[in-house]
């Protein structure tokens, strides 16, 4: 009897591990029967083109929840830098003192951008650990702020064709969302990229391992020297750059920046991360996981278009696949109470 229950409890702990395979699998097996094209490499590719961004700003949610964190302010980051990198090929930067307007490289508005959201993301760190604002409330505050500001930015209308001119010299902004490289489409590349370096970082660095000490026990990550409160800023910074890149990638690809890009885009990060085994209560997780997470929530959603499914069934399917994420990190958590009843179980 004991045995059997023990047997139990590991196949239930393997299944737990396993929940993002399995629903992958799943997935991908009926949404290949019910729908032909599903598999064509076409269809992959431009499903794969979808996923990278899900996969890029889950890294970033990764690490805010690895501490304990929560970043609701992806969505806005997105939108946000969208119309600031529309801004600046529209409408240059004018400087009324010289009475000149100036148009950056293409280069440089992308530097700019990201480091905007790396700003944004210093912003919510600063809130968080210095003036011991809930993240929760921290970033819904900031969500709340650059969505508004990315409406400021053009009376809330959009910036189209940016294309730039080649006599200022600001063209090749629709290259990142639309180029390839060997065949295979820049968001993907760099989605590769980041995955690599985020996930040595995460692993194999003195930063990954404080995130995870802070997140597994804040007080004792203090007490053993950890600066719990840069970490919590770095953190919400990676999170920010992450967002402000996604808001680059889809505004070039299509050639048009709106402020309303990137919303519910934060709770597409958040499911994919838990999906993944990240722990909403911090200290648990990994980055190969959340892009797992990221596969799961992104053949959902394509698979779901190409059945035809109404959008609205979509939305409420999307909100299902939320709070089972979240039952199922909750279920994980008592992983160690299994552990405790596995040693009472032996000890009987």
């Amino acid at each position: 009897m004991n045995s059997l229950k023990l047997k139990q409890l590991n196949a239930a702990e393997a299944l737990m591990k396993l929940r993002a395979y399995i629903a992958l699998a799943v997935l991908l097996v009926f949404f290949s029967f019910n729908s032909p094209n599903f598999l064509t490499l076409t269809s992959v590719i431009t499903m794969v083109r979808h996923i990278s961004l899900n996969a890029i700003i889950a890294i970033g949610a990764t690490f805010v929840i690895l501490t304990g964190g929560i970043d609701l302010s992806i969505g806005a980051i997105i939108g946000f830098t969208g119309m600031i990198a529309g801004g600046f090929i529209h409408q240059g930067i004018r400087l009324d003192f010289l009475s000149v307007t100036i148009y950056p490289w293409v280069p440089v508005i992308l530097l700019v951008c990201v480091l905007i959201g790396i700003f944004i993301g210093w912003i919510n760190g600063a809130l968080v650990s210095k003036f011991n604002v809930t993240a929760f409330i921290a970033t819904l505050g900031t969500m709340y702020i650059f969505r508004g500001f990315a409406l400021i930015r053009s009376n809330g209308t959009t910036f189209p064709n940016l294309q730039g001119k080649p006599e200022l010299h600001n063209t090749g902004f629709p290259l990142l969302g639309q180029g390839t490289f060997l065949g295979i489409p820049y968001s993907i590349l760099i989605m590769i990229f980041l995955v690599i370096i985020t996930a040595y970082i995460a692993k194999k660095t003195p930063f990954g391992r404080h995130v995870y000490a802070v997140g597994g026990n804040e007080n004792a990550a203090r007490l053993s020297g950890i600066q719990v409160k840069k970490v919590k800023t770095i953190v919400f910074m990676i999170s920010g750059g992450c967002a402000a890149m996604v808001g680059l990638i889809i505004s070039s690809e299509l050639v048009a920046a709106h402020p309303a890009t990137g919303e519910s885009y934060e709770m597409n990060a958040i499911a994919a991360t838990v999906l993944g085994g990240t722990s909403l209560a911090g200290g648990r997780g990994t980055i190969g996981g959340a892009v797992l997470g990221a596969f799961v929530i992104g053949v959902l959603n394509d698979g779901m278009v190409m059945m035809g499914i109404s959008s609205f069934w979509q939305t409420v399917i999307r909100g299902i696949v939320i709070i089972l994420a979240v039952i199922l990190d909750q279920l994980q958590n008592r992983g160690p109470e299994r552990s405790n009843v596995k040693k009472a179980v032996k000890a009987k």
